[in-house]
């Protein structure tokens, strides 16, 4: 609980310190720099914890929220901005999905314990198939990649055992 507070005055110090430069500013010129930060910063804070928020509900029980959110977005950025965060969105909780399901594979409890909690298997295949990129990324970084580097084995990863497994565990 410590950390969170800890932050929350950081961004509540940049926060401060902006709209002070803006209003110390001799110039025209450098108040509006110093308040389109500030209004870009809150932007970014915004999608940030946006993004925070949608790694801990989940993709299932975070449709809504990700409606509303996109409205917002796209009423203070236009669809561009919309279009970016759905791509990070699909980005942060793709490369989530995707470790976990590695991990699955690799046996970690951990893992098997996660996708218990939060998934039916019907659920689970939607995003198995949505993330089915993100999860053959991951794999390329996390496991060929180093194991090049290294000279390692690499571990079999099969998607089709996976998904066989994962029916039997969530159903």
């Amino acid at each position: 609980m410590r950390e969170y507070r800890s932050l929350a005055l950081i961004i509540l110090a940049i926060f401060a310190v902006t709209l002070l430069g803006a209003y110390f500013s001799p110039s025209f010129q450098e108040q509006k720099g110093y308040l389109e930060f500030f209004v870009l910063m809150g932007a970014v804070l915004f999608i940030v914890s946006t993004l925070a928020i949608f790694a801990s509900l989940g993709f299932s029980s975070f449709t809504l929220y990700m409606a509303v959110f996109l409205a917002a977005v796209i009423a203070m950025f236009g669809i561009l901005g919309a279009v970016i965060v759905v791509l990070l969105t699909y980005i942060a909780w793709g490369s989530v999905f995707a470790m976990e399901v590695l991990l699955y594979d690799a046996g970690a409890q951990g893992a098997k314990e996660w996708f218990i909690t939060r998934y039916t298997f019907k659920d689970f295949k939607a995003e198995f198939y949505a993330f089915y990129p993100m999860i053959g990324f991951m794999y390329l970084l996390l496991e060929i990649l180093p194991s090049l580097l290294s000279r390692e084995s690499v571990i079999d990863f099969s998607p089709s055992r996976v998904l066989k497994e994962m029916e039997t565990l969530l159903c």
